[in-house]
């Protein structure tokens, strides 16, 4: 006696899959001192590709360049076309050498930038620093 599936036909929401396509979704560059982190999300925030200068074969040093970022988001702006991403907003966090290079990444490949923010996150004072280093 077998077992009948009780579910109906539900598309397969896995967060990689876009299902109703819309053309537009946000681009997420996290740009630290050692590496460069990009995330494309659709406009609900589920995450459709995403990658990085180490994931992308860069090691070392050679993460924390510009033409690292930029290869990294070259390669993750192809993938989010294929998956029918037109447009995106840009939102870059951190002071790392990968900022500008992202930007012209995005733009080179051809997707639209809707829009441009920095959250970078600034502590307005908060818990004490600290104690300072000696070398």
């Amino acid at each position: 006696m077998t077992k009948k599936n009780t579910k109906t036909n539900k598309l397969n929401k896995k967060p990689g899959n876009v299902h109703e396509t819309s053309a537009a979704g946000r681009a997420y560059v996290t740009a630290t001192f050692n590496n460069t982190l990009v995330t494309i999300t659709d406009t609900n925030g589920r995450t459709i590709c995403w990658g990085s200068a180490g994931a992308s074969g860069f090691k070392g040093a050679r993460k924390s360049t510009p033409y690292a970022a930029t290869t990294a988001v070259e390669q993750v702006a192809r993938k989010a076309k294929e998956k029918g991403i037109e447009s995106v907003e840009v939102y870059i966090k951190g002071a790392g050498p990968g900022r500008d290079g992202a930007i012209r990444a995005l733009k080179a490949v051809g997707l639209d930038i809707a829009m441009i923010a920095d959250v970078t996150p600034i502590p307005h004072n908060g818990p004490r620093a600290s104690k300072k280093r000696r070398v």
